[in-house]
């Protein structure tokens, strides 16, 4: 009897102590459906979770809770009142997309909490992902947000910085243009007078990366990220709520910030916030190719099959620079009907006007240039199968939002490129939104220039077809030999690319080697050679892209610019083939029955053989572009042949410094 009576005792001793542990921390492992990545979570008097992938630690105990005015905090002392959990695997249709179907699989932990708020886990097989929600049915607002990632050691990183100096305060580096090069350096070595921008790419163990990222970014300001309180950390920063603003900056069309609140977002109830996402990649290569930030966004609603991707003729990189023409080139009609003529001639969706069809210093998009006539030229280009496209200034356009919309879609006008944003508040973020959702109404393109990385607008609103946030062609234009642009190109796409397209704006005809390359803003050249201006329509993605040069260049280059016009911007599929950041990347994407594939390297000159056994069984042959013996020195050089892919599948490239490679591979 005294046997049972311990036998009892101790059996809740044990009850006991377990529920005491599990009242004051309790566990939770949320894994990948393939089993190599998961996330482990704790709930204690915070909520922390760390990351691991096939037993190497990428990201270690890291802290999430969210701030409100009023003293509450989301996260702290969290009373976890029920979970559950579910596995998804379905087919995104993705119709402007580098894919036209995106496996969407993953296993999800949703945490609820007393206090009105969930928090949803999300792991898929090449990332981990986090959110809060609330349910809130009164107005709350957000003083700060805690998004911490603790490093297990002092990794090297790829950083991208504001372009602000670094004698700028931090609070008013929020405002910047995210154009920025990648600096390679250790976490401990950061510029601490320095905020970076996101995506952000840590590399851990064994040679893997972790890429730090936001999704579904819709009414919340956009991460920043800086070195946290311990070592090897980093922090999300967040732009505060705009308080005193004014019209100013380029050519007053800007909105400037003066004061900011001390809170960073305000709502009327409960949302969803944005998704913190953990990319591990295994490869470099798979980075190049990630899902991720696409998968996260809220799917779109209606119909969108109206939106047109393609090839757009554009101005102002080779400044209106045209030559054995009879009329004075600018911004007049003449000039325009001459872009118009060279984009119908070679199948060209679009032309766009880039600033100066309006009125300077208005922020006026109804008072129009006297040089141009819209309705005409309108008119002109629809007789040529030709759109327009119309640069806009953000204040300008923003001002007027549905008339400007309205009027010039029934002009026949397709689109608008809206610049000069260069904010990531959360009135900005907002703006973003609406912009978005008005194009939809009026069945109008937008294409986001001067602007922050995308998180996934383009898949809710899939008239949004392309996003600047990205150090392109244009800096060119000004900068010395001090901006290594060959070096950018291999890096932007394991990095910045990874949130989505960009706004890129490749296409020099005009072709420079590292030692010969000047800024020359009239008359502008590119780094590199001319192979490397075409494998870049392969390379990066936009869905709507752009012939950055003059057609009189074009024009004297018929084979490179028959290429370039026939590339599609969408594609069936994409494959990442072979890449190291920094250093090189091969991609393959196919369209219909035919594939085309790219290559770039740095500096350096680069032999390498590429695998195309997923072209499967069969005799295919290819039409090559490639550096030509002396591009080493006359970066123009290249060649065109017709090659057929060896049996083994495997494919030879050489490339010189700064140098390039396409195929487009069709079956026999």
């Amino acid at each position: 009897m005294r046997k049972n009576n311990l036998t009892i005792l101790s059996l809740f001793s044990l009850l006991l102590c377990y529920s005491m542990t599990m009242d004051a921390q309790k566990q939770f492992t949320l894994k990948a459906p393939d089993g190599k990545l998961q996330a482990n979570i704790t709930i204690g008097k915070t909520i922390e979770y760390s990351v691991s992938h096939a037993g190497d630690l990428m990201l270690d105990k890291s802290p999430l809770s969210m701030t409100l005015v009023g003293g509450t905090t989301l996260g702290l002392e969290p009373k976890l009142s029920g979970s559950s959990t579910k596995t998804v695997n379905q087919i995104i249709d993705a119709p402007v997309y580098k894919r036209s179907k995106v496996i969407d699989n993953y296993n999800e932990l949703t945490l609820r909490f007393k206090g009105d708020y969930n928090i949803i886990f999300r792991a898929y097989n090449d990332g981990i992902a986090y959110r809060f929600v609330s349910i809130s049915k009164k107005p709350f607002i957000v003083e700060n947000e805690q998004a911490e990632y603790n490093f297990p050691a002092d990794h090297k990183a790829f950083i991208a910085y504001t372009n602000r100096s670094e004698n700028t305060p931090i609070e008013k580096q929020y405002m910047n243009s995210f154009e920025q090069p990648y600096h390679n350096i250790s976490l401990s070595e950061w510029n601490k007078k320095r905020l970076g921008i996101s995506p952000l790419v840590v590399e851990g163990a064994n040679g893997k990366k972790i890429c730090i990222a936001e999704a579904d970014l819709m009414n919340y300001p956009g991460m920043f990220l800086y070195p946290g309180d311990k070592a090897n950390s980093l922090k999300g920063v967040f732009a505060p709520y705009p308080k005193d603003t004014r019209q100013g900056g380029h050519n007053e069309l800007q909105i400037l910030v003066d004061t900011r609140e001390p809170y960073i977002a305000k709502f009327d109830a409960g949302t969803s916030f944005p998704w913190r996402t953990i990319i591990v990649a295994e490869k470099d290569s798979e980075l190049a190719d990630s899902d991720m930030i696409f998968k996260l966004a809220t799917p779109s609603q209606g119909d969108y099959s109206w939106v047109k991707p393609g090839k757009v003729a554009w101005e102002w990189w080779n400044d209106w620079n045209l030559y054995n023409v009879d009329f004075k080139t600018g911004v007049n009609n003449e000039t325009y009907k001459y872009y118009i003529d060279f984009a119908s001639k070679y199948g060209i969706e679009y032309v766009i006007l880039d600033e100066g069809w309006a009125v300077n210093k208005k922020a006026d998009l109804f008072q129009v240039v006297p040089e141009i006539n819209l309705p005409e030229l309108s008119a002109y280009a629809q007789s040529k199968n030709v759109d327009l496209i119309l640069w806009a200034g953000y204040h300008a356009f923003d001002r007027d939002l549905e008339r400007v919309c309205k009027h010039y879609s029934e002009m026949g006008i397709k689109g608008f490129k809206v610049d000069f944003m260069d904010r990531d508040d959360q009135i900005m973020v907002d703006f973003h939104r609406r912009a978005a959702e008005m194009g939809a109404k009026y069945k109008v393109l937008i294409d986001f220039h001067g602007t922050y990385k995308p998180t996934g607008l383009q898949r809710t609103y899939p008239n949004v077809i392309n996003f600047e946030g990205v150090n392109g062609l244009e800096q060119l234009k000004w900068s010395g030999p001090e901006l290594d642009q060959v070096t950018y190109d291999v890096t932007m796409p394991f990095i910045r690319q990874v949130a989505g397209p960009v706004d890129y704006t490749q296409g020099a005809m005009r072709n420079a080697t590292k030692g010969n390359y000047r800024s020359v803003y009239s008359e502008t050249m590119s780094q590199g050679t001319r192979c490397r201006q075409l494998a870049e329509y392969i390379i990066f993605e936009s869905p709507i892209n752009m012939l950055c040069d003059s057609p009189s260049n074009y024009m004297a280059e018929p084979e490179c610019t028959e290429f370039i016009a026939k590339v599609p911007t969408v594609w069936d599929n994409t494959i990442s083939l072979d890449g190291q950041i920094g250093k090189y990347i091969a991609i393959a994407r196919q369209k219909g029955n035919e594939w085309y594939v790219g290559t770039l390297t740095n500096w350096d000159a680069r032999k390498m053989e590429i695998d195309l056994s997923f072209l499967g069984e069969g005799n295919f042959k290819g039409e090559v572009f490639k550096d030509g013996a002396n591009a080493h020195r006359a970066a123009r050089d290249y060649k065109k042949e017709t090659i057929d892919i060896p049996a083994n599948k495997k494919l030879p490239v050489s490339m010189a410094p700064g140098g390039g490679y396409v195929i487009q591979i069709t079956k026999k």
